[in-house]
């Protein structure tokens, strides 16, 4: 069966977003700067249908090691909302995006592969469409922060990789807020680079 997995962004004190987010300042005051190593790697840039980057680092290797292994993605109605309106055409995801939402819509079509699917019956029946769609590839909870936190607290993810910005928000939105104190998480790899540190966690209860 397939990995269920978050990849995210955080800041040494702990925010995936910084304080005011919303679509027209996604990520909030100063969260962009949580993720300028990914903004760097060529990977990322091929991504957004831009050019240039930095290619064959650390960093690179693992942006594109995290498209490539996803075959599908789920994430909340606000992280769709915040990031509609700065994606590209084709959007960065390549593949069948789940959006859960409160708010029954029609399927998006993007360019790429990528097409976007609203469901309302929550994280359980989202991940059921995505596995099916991902096929032998893993599926990818690409956020926002309550989004993965649903997951954990239901016990559908198994798999957490952190990237570590050596950035201080003191404000914003925490990832692990409300999480519970008997979640178990088994450190698998550590790996280092000027901008960033990237930890992976399996979670084992």
């Amino acid at each position: 069966m397939s990995t269920v997995f978050a990849s995210l962004g955080m800041s040494l004190d702990g925010f995936v977003a910084g304080p005011n987010s919303h679509p027209q300042n996604p990520l909030g005051d100063g969260g962009l700067r949580i993720h300028e190593w990914a903004e760097a790697a060529e990977a990322w840039r091929e991504r957004q249908s831009m050019t240039g980057g930095t290619a064959g680092n650390q960093d690179d290797d693992i942006v594109r090691a995290t498209f490539e292994r996803a075959g599908a993605y789920i994430m909340g109605r606000r992280m769709f909302d915040e990031g509609e309106a700065g994606w590209p055409d084709p959007p960065p995801f390549r593949a069948p995006v789940f959006v859960l939402t409160h708010t029954p819509r029609e399927p998006w079509v993007r360019q790429g592969g990528t097409t976007f699917h609203f469901v309302t019956e929550g994280p359980e029946a989202a991940l059921a469409l995505a596995r099916e769609a991902a096929g032998e590839k893993d599926v990818q909870v690409s956020g926002g922060a309550d989004t993965v936190r649903q997951f954990l607290a239901a016990g559908l993810l198994n798999e957490l990789e952190l990237h570590l910005a050596p950035v201080i928000l003191g404000a914003g939105t925490r990832l692990l807020d409300g999480v519970s104190p008997e979640l178990r998480l088994e450190p698998v790899r550590t790996v280092g680079s000027p901008k960033v540190t990237h930890v992976t966690y399996r979670i084992t209860g």
